[in-house]
């Protein structure tokens, strides 16, 4: 596979994802399973467990619109393996996992996105709005 060659090895990558990464997926109608194998070969999806409390929120007290995409977005979420952490705020939860498990942070929020980036954490993000992007650059 073409990913395996850029990643220069098979090992499977760990990713985190947060709660604007997980709504993305169903406001673009994006295959997550499909471009994540795509960028990175073998992988595995893990979600704080306070990202699944604020989807749950989301679901329960949210806007119709929220609800709407909150609801599928809390089952797929079950699919994937659901993490503990220190922190009780989504966005330092991610980083907190992805120091913890050497992982790459999948987010759409700029906020989180520069967190990574100033803790030299590769973040995955959407391109386009129809394909996942990955960023490396630490410069």
């Amino acid at each position: 596979m073409a990913s395996d060659r850029i990643w220069r090895n098979r090992k499977t990558k760990t990713v985190i994802i947060d709660s604007s990464a997980i709504l993305m997926i169903f406001e673009f109608s994006i295959d997550i399973e499909k471009e994540l194998s795509r960028i990175l070969g073998s992988y595995k999806i893990i979600v704080p467990k306070t990202i699944f409390k604020e989807l749950k929120n989301l679901s329960e007290y949210g806007s119709e619109k929220k609800k709407n995409i909150a609801k599928p977005a809390l089952r797929l979420v079950e699919r994937y393996e659901i993490v503990e952490n220190k922190s009780s705020f989504g966005d330092d939860s991610v980083i907190e996992l992805a120091k913890k498990y050497n992982g790459i942070v999948f987010s759409n929020d700029t906020e989180i996105r520069k967190k990574a980036k100033n803790e030299k954490i590769k973040t995955i993000f959407l391109r386009g709005k129809n394909y996942l992007a990955i960023s490396e650059n630490f410069s």
